[in-house]
C-alpha cells in the first residue's frame, strides 16, 4: 500500500483515517472481484472445497524457541511499561495486548515466534515514588513487577518471557553497548547547571521542581512547562524554585554529563531508516513522527544522570552517575531475551533471518524508531534492528483521560472485579483499537458490541449450528450430500473473501480490521443458515440431504471462526474447539473444509452472556471518578510522577508529550561548552 508525501503531511495533521479509508475501499473492491463466480479464484475455491478436507495442526510452541532455518522467524516486543504504577486499559491496548494478539496470529500461521515483555524499572520516577511510599527502589520494583505480571496473566497475555530491566544482565549488555559506542567516538562531554536539593539530597529532574514562571508569573509552574501560559521552561530559570519532594529551596550546581552525538550518526541512520520504513510495515503515525524528528534535525542527547538507581556508567570520572532511562530501556529487550535463553544473540544478532516487530503507543516512537536503532548502528556491531514499528494513538475513557488519582477509568487490576470475562475485554479493546486516531472506551458501546456482535451474531450462529447437528444428526457433523447450490457457492465465496481480508489485514498490522473480518465471516454464515432453513428441510426425506449440506457448511465456517478468534479471544476459541472436538489448526492461505463428515461433536454451550443495562449503569458510576478536590495531594503528586515517567523517562506505552524528548530531556538546565571526550574507559 503506497501513500504519497502529501498524504503523509495530511496524516501529520490528523487525516490518517481518511487516507486509509480511501486506500482500503479500493483494496476491498479488488477483493470482491476476486471471488466473482466467473473468476479463476472462485473455481479454485469450489474445487478445493470438494477435494481437500482437514487442517494442519499448529506446531507445539516449545520454550526457549530459537530461530529456525525453514520457518519465518518473528521477534515481537511490547513497549516496557514503567514500573511505578498500575496500567490502565489505554496502556494495555496500545502495546501489550496488541502485541499478544499479533503474536497469537503468527503462531496460528505457524511462524516461529518469540514474544518479549517486561517492566522498565530504572529512573527518577522510581526513586521518587520509593521515597514517597517509604521503601527502597528494589522493593517498589518487585511489588509492581509482580502486579503487572498478574494483570497481564489475567488478560491472557502469553509472553515467552516477562522480565525486567533492573538485572545484572541488563547492566552487562547496556555497558557493553555503551563501550562500543564510546570506542567509536559517538559521545561528547558537556557541563550542565542543575538544581540540587540539599535536604533530599539529590539533583532534581525538571519535572520535580516547581516555582514561579519567569514569563507570566504563575506561582505553581512546573520545571519543564508552565500550565498557565504553556511556555517551555528551563527549571533553573524558575523564580523561587521549590523541590516537589520536600518543598525546600534548591541551589544551582554544575555537573558533567555525556551526550550521544546524534548528528554524527545522522546520515547512517537516515539511510537505514528509509530502507526499514520502505520495506517494513511502519504504521503511518510511526512514519510521520519519525520524519518530523528528522525534519527538525537531530541534536546531541544527554544519556547520564546524577542518581543511584540505574545502570552505572563504566567510565572514570562518572562513578556517581547512571545511564538515563531512555538510553538503556530499549536495550532491555535484549537483556530480557538473554534471561530467556543464553543463545539470545541468535535472535538479536541475526538480521538476515529474524523480523523484529515492536509495538508501542505513539509517544514512544522516538525511543524505538530513532534512539535504539541509532545506538545499534553507532556500535558498529551487527544487530537485528526494527523492521516494523507498530504504533497506536490513544484510548481515552468516556472521552476523558484515565486518572488513577481521580478514579477515572478502568485500570488493569479492576477489570476482573467487573465479572466480565477477559476475552470480552480483549475483544472490545481490539474492536476499539486506536490504530489511526484516538478512540474512547464506552460502557454503553461495550454492552452494545457484546450483545450484538458476540451474543447475537457470533454466539447465535455457532450455537444454532452445533446444537442442530447434535439434536438432528446424533452429535456428529453430517455428510454433505449432492451438488453445491448457488446459495452454497455464494456463502463460500463470501467467507473466502472475508478470510482473505482477515489474513491480509493481520499481515499488514490492521488488527482492528482483521477482527471485523472475523465478525463478517460469522455474519455471512448466520445469514446463510437463516435463509436456508435447515430445520424445515430436515423434516422431509426428499430435502434432508439438503439440510445436511447446509449444516455441514455451517460447521466448516464455525471451525474457521475458531481459528480466526484464537488471537483475539483465546479462551472462547478453546471452548469452541472443545465443542467441535478439534485441535488448534494452522490458519492456511485458503478457506477449505476443516472437519470431515461424521466427525463426533461435543455438547454445545452458549459462548457468551448478555451484559445488562443495570450493570452498565453501575460500572459508569463506579469508574466515573471523583472531583479533583477529593483526590489527595499525595495521590495527585504520585500521578504527576507517573506522568513524568511517561513523557521523558520511559520506553513504555501511552500518555506522553513529545516536547520533552525534543528538548533532550536534559538533567536540567543550562549547558556549558561542549568538548569531544577521549575514548578511555574503565
Amino acid at each position: 500500500m503506497y501513500i504519497d508525501d502529501k498524504s503523509l503531511e495530511r496524516a501529520a495533521l490528523g487525516d490518517v483515517s481518511k487516507i486509509l479509508q480511501s486506500v482500503n475501499s479500493t483494496e476491498q473492491n479488488a477483493e470482491e472481484q476476486k471471488y466473482n463466480q466467473d473468476s479463476e479464484a472462485f473455481f479454485k475455491l469450489i474445487e478445493l472445497w470438494k477435494t481437500k478436507i482437514g487442517g494442519v495442526p499448529v506446531h507445539e510452541h516449545k520454550k526457549p524457541a530459537l530461530p529456525s532455518e525453514n520457518r519465518r522467524n518473528v521477534l515481537i516486543t511490547t513497549a516496557l511499561p514503567y514500573v511505578n504504577n498500575v496500567p490502565h486499559l489505554g496502556n494495555i491496548v496500545g502495546s501489550v495486548l496488541s502485541a499478544d494478539v499479533f503474536c497469537r496470529f503468527c503462531r496460528m500461521r505457524d511462524y516461529n515466534c518469540v514474544y518479549v515483555g517486561g517492566t522498565d524499572e530504572y529512573g527518577t520516577a522510581t526513586e521518587t515514588k520509593a521515597l514517597e511510599v517509604k521503601c527502597t527502589p528494589r522493593e517498589l520494583c518487585d511489588k509492581f513487577n509482580t502486579q503487572h505480571s498478574e494483570i497481564y496473566r489475567w488478560f491472557d497475555i502469553d509472553f515467552d518471557i516477562f522480565g525486567r530491566t533492573s538485572t545484572e544482565k541488563q547492566t552487562e549488555i547496556v555497558q557493553n553497548l555503551f563501550l562500543k559506542l564510546h570506542g567509536n567516538g559517538n559521545f561528547s562531554e558537556d557541563t550542565v547547571d542543575q538544581l540540587y536539593c540539599g535536604s533530599c539530597p539529590r539533583f532534581l529532574a525538571d519535572r520535580f521542581v516547581e516555582g514561579t514562571c519567569p514569563f507570566c508569573g504563575y506561582e505553581d509552574a512546573r520545571g519543564d512547562q508552565c500550565d498557565k501560559c504553556s511556555k517551555l521552561i528551563n527549571a533553573i530559570e524558575l523564580k523561587d524554585p521549590r523541590c516537589k519532594i520536600c518543598k525546600s529551596s534548591p541551589t544551582v550546581k554544575t555537573s558533567r554529563h555525556l551526550f550521544l552525538d546524534m548528528p554524527k550518526l545522522d546520515s547512517q541512520f537516515r539511510e537505514w531508516q528509509k530502507k526499514s520504513s520502505d520495506s517494513g510495515k511502519w504504521t503511518q503515525s510511526a512514519k510521520v513522527i519519525t520524519n518530523s524528528w528528522l525534519r527538525d534535525g537531530l541534536k546531541p542527547r544527554c544519556i547520564t544522570r546524577d542518581m543511584k538507581w540505574g545502570v552505572p556508567v563504566p567510565l572514570a570520572g562518572y562513578e556517581s552517575k547512571v545511564f538515563y532511562v531512555w538510553f538503556d530501556a530499549c536495550i532491555g529487550y535484549m537483556s530480557i531475551t538473554a534471561t530467556y535463553t543464553d543463545q539470545w544473540e541468535k535472535w538479536w544478532r541475526n538480521p538476515e533471518k529474524v523480523e523484529l516487530f515492536q509495538f508501542m503507543g505513539k509517544d514512544n516512537v522516538p525511543f524505538h524508531a530513532i534512539v535504539f536503532p541509532m545506538c545499534q548502528i553507532g556500535s558498529g556491531e551487527k544487530f537485528t534492528k526494527v523492521n516494523h514499528v507498530v504504533a497506536t494513538e490513544y484510548l481515552n475513557y468516556e472521552d476523558k483521560k484515565f486518572s488513577k488519582s481521580r478514579g477515572v477509568g478502568v485500570f488493569g487490576d479492576q477489570a476482573a472485579e467487573t465479572g466480565i470475562p477477559s476475552d470480552v475485554w480483549r475483544f472490545y479493546m481490539m474492536y476499539m483499537r486506536p490504530e489511526n486516531q484516538d478512540t474512547s472506551f464506552s460502557w454503553v458501546d461495550l454492552q452494545t458490541k457484546n450483545n450484538s456482535e458476540l451474543l447475537n451474531n457470533l454466539g447465535n450462529f455457532i450455537f444454532r449450528c452445533l446444537s442442530f447437528a447434535c439434536a438432528r444428526f446424533e452429535n456428529r457433523v453430517p455428510e454433505s450430500e449432492g451438488e453445491l447450490e448457488d446459495t452454497d457457492k455464494n456463502v463460500l465465496a463470501q467467507v473466502a473473501r472475508y478470510y482473505q481480508e482477515f489474513l491480509e489485514n493481520f499481515e499488514n498490522l490492521h488488527i482492528r480490521d482483521a477482527l471485523r473480518a472475523v465478525l463478517m465471516i460469522s455474519k455471512a454464515g448466520n445469514q446463510y443458515v437463516q435463509a436456508s432453513k435447515p430445520w424445515e428441510k430436515v423434516k422431509n426425506k426428499e430435502t434432508i440431504g439438503r439440510s445436511k449440506t447446509i449444516v455441514y457448511i455451517g460447521i466448516q465456517i464455525c471451525a474457521l471462526v475458531a481459528g480466526c478468534l484464537e488471537p483475539f479471544m483465546p479462551k472462547t476459541a478453546a471452548e469452541l474447539r472443545r465443542q467441535l472436538n478439534i485441535e488448534r489448526l494452522v490458519l492456511e492461505d485458503e478457506f477449505r473444509p476443516l472437519v470431515a463428515g461424521n466427525h463426533p461433536l461435543n455438547e454445545p454451550k452458549p459462548l457468551f452472556r448478555k451484559i445488562e443495562t443495570e450493570q452498565v449503569v453501575e460500572f459508569q458510576k463506579k469508574f466515573a471518578g471523583q472531583p479533583v478536590a477529593e483526590a489527595s495531594s499525595a495521590e495527585l503528586c504520585a500521578e504527576e510522577f507517573s506522568s513524568a515517567a511517561a513523557t521523558g523517562e520511559k520506553a513504555g506505552g501511552g500518555g506522553g508529550r513529545r516536547g520533552d524528548f525534543r528538548r533532550s530531556d536534559r538533567p536540567t538546565a543550562r549547558r556549558g561548552k561542549v568538548s569531544r571526550i577521549q575514548n578511555k574507559s574503565t
